[in-house]
Formats: C-alpha cells, sequence, structure tokens
C-alpha cells in the first residue's frame, strides 16, 4: 500500500509538476527556444491522450502487477534528457493516428465547445439551488438543535426537582409567601409559647 502510494506521487512529481515547471522557465524566459516549446507541446499531448485512456479503461489496466511503476518509468522516458522519447513516440504513434482521425475529433470538439456555455450554466443554477437548500436545512438543523436542547433542559431541571425534596420546599416557598415546614412551624410556636410563660403578669 505505501509502495502503491510513493508511486503516485512520484508520478505526480515526475510526470506533471517537474515538467509543467519546466514549461513555465521555458514561457517566462527572454529567448524562447521553438524547439524545445515543440518538445513540450508534444509531451502534454501525449500525457493527454494517457490521461483520457485511463479514465476510460482503468478499471481493466489498474489491477495490472508493476503498472504504476511502468507509468512512471514511461513518463521519465518521454521527457528525460538522455532518451527524449517525446520525438519518437508523437512522431511514430501519436501523429499518424491523429491525424487520421483528425476531422472527426475536430467535429466532435467543436461541439462540445459550443455546448460548453450551457453546460457551464446549467451546473451554476444547480450548484447555487443545491447549495441554497443546503444551507436551509443545516439552518434549521441548528434551530430544531437548540430548542431541543433547550427544551431537554427545562425537562431535565423539573425531573431534578421533582425528585430533589429541598426543591419542592423551595418551590412551594415561592408560591407560598413565607410558609415554613411542619418542623419549622411547630419551634415557632414552642418558642412563642416559652416567651409568652417568661411575660411577668401584672
Amino acid at each position: 500500500m505505501l509502495g502503491e502510494f510513493v508511486t503516485r506521487v512520484l508520478v505526480l512529481v515526475l510526470g506533471y509538476a517537474y515538467p509543467g515547471f519546466e514549461c513555465f522557465k521555458l514561457m517566462e524566459s527572454s529567448r524562447i527556444d521553438v524547439e524545445q516549446l515543440l518538445f513540450w507541446c508534444q509531451y502534454w499531448v501525449i500525457v493527454a491522450i494517457i490521461t483520457i485512456f485511463e479514465r476510460f479503461f482503468d478499471i481493466f489496466i489498474s489491477w495490472v502487477p508493476l503498472y504504476g511503476e511502468t507509468k512512471l518509468a514511461f513518463f521519465i522516458y518521454l521527457w528525460h534528457p538522455k532518451t527524449k522519447g517525446t520525438r519518437w513516440v508523437y512522431e511514430a504513434f501519436l501523429r499518424p493516428l491523429v491525424s487520421q482521425h483528425e476531422p472527426d475529433i475536430e467535429q466532435r470538439l467543436q461541439r462540445y465547445r459550443a455546448r460548453a456555455a450551457d453546460l457551464l450554466l446549467f451546473y451554476i443554477k444547480n450548484f447555487t439551488e443545491q447549495g441554497r437548500s443546503l444551507f436551509l436545512e443545516m439552518l434549521h438543523y441548528i434551530t430544531a438543535g437548540s430548542s431541543s436542547s433547550t427544551s431537554s433542559s427545562k425537562s431535565k431541571k423539573n425531573k431534578r426537582s421533582e425528585d430533589d425534596p429541598l426543591a419542592i420546599r423551595r418551590s412551594e416557598k415561592e408560591k407560598d409567601d413565607f410558609s415554613y415546614s411542619p418542623e419549622v412551624e411547630e419551634a415557632f410556636r414552642a418558642a412563642q409559647g416559652t416567651h409568652r410563660r417568661s411575660k411577668p403578669h401584672r
């Protein structure tokens, strides 16, 4: 599993990041080497076709042993200064194949390009509608959660007051102004009786 992950990272770095950076340096240089620019254009055409092919046939080729390592080696073969396999692959395989089907490919791509604006508007509209509904659902969930937590805390408070006898006395005290428990009232009466008995008679 780790080997497969490392291979994918190396494919991204050596197959996409490094050639992309080389193209950036070539475009930003003061003197553009046309031969090098043509080389990297051919490279990206090959990589684009490989990527399209992978998307359609990945289920059939991903299980092949050492597929990732072979792909990494092929990318390095395409751009390495000692091999520069891009020119050979382009001239021997890609150019004859694309030239043979160029009118059909051009017609299909023109059709897709004409529908691209409608497709973009459809996705923007669909995204905004789904985003609005998702926002409303989240807002409803948050408000429902806060109200349910408030009601649950109130029910817990009521349950706690039902179980606590001191809370019952406190609540009864709030309802009935300064009413005491029977023990306190009895002690209060006894204290009043003692006070009356101790008072001197005239």
